[in-house]
């Protein structure tokens, strides 16, 4: 279950007016890039979209690193959105290792275990690695090499996994190869801007 377009913006907006930030065009310029991937992956364009648009709604809540990722889960859980939650769960997680991931550890011990139990419940599908890909190559400003991407998020946090990191570009060979096409040149790296 994910909400249509126009639902998904209007979320989206409402958010963005509790908690202002880059998050929001960086959540734009995802659903973007999903959009565009899905369209010459055979995926269903329309929920990339969606889940691109509202991977990152956890953000509403406030300035919260990990506890954006349970924030999102139980917000569109809370909606009905079963789609958008898993996503919210997964797009941090590309090996499904909390471990791995990078920025603050802020949850509860409640937050944590429901991050934990609900990646140990799910298979990564293609959805979910869309949206890690698009995650790791969306700026603010619009489309960004994925090695740039990964190195600002890096330079801001102080370590970036070498695994995490090489799981990611094996995202972008995965998905170049379904497309048969330049990921870059799909998303309009050189003119998109949200």
């Amino acid at each position: 279950m994910y909400p249509v377009r126009d639902k998904t913006e209007e979320i989206l907006r409402e958010a963005e007016s509790c908690n202002p930030g880059p998050w929001g065009n960086h959540s734009r310029t995802a659903a973007h890039c999903a959009e565009k991937i899905a369209e010459y992956s055979g995926m269903d364009s329309e929920k990339a979209y969606v889940l691109g648009l509202l991977h990152d709604i956890g953000r509403k809540f406030g300035k919260r690193h990990l506890g954006h990722v349970s924030d999102g889960y139980s917000y569109m859980m809370s909606l009905g959105y079963d789609d958008v939650a898993r996503i919210c769960l997964t797009h941090s997680f590309n090996e499904k290792d909390i471990e791995g991931y990078v920025g603050k550890r802020d949850t509860t011990p409640e937050e944590t275990e429901l991050i934990q139990t609900g990646l140990a419940e799910i298979e990564l599908d293609d959805y979910d690695k869309l949206i890690q890909l698009c995650d790791a190559i969306s700026g603010a400003e619009g489309v960004m090499d994925i090695i740039d991407r990964m190195t600002d998020v890096k330079n801001r946090y102080g370590s970036y996994d070498q695994s995490k990191w090489n799981t990611n570009l094996g995202l972008k060979a995965y998905f170049e190869k379904r497309m048969g096409k330049d990921l870059y040149e799909v998303v309009d790296k050189a003119n998109f801007r949200p």
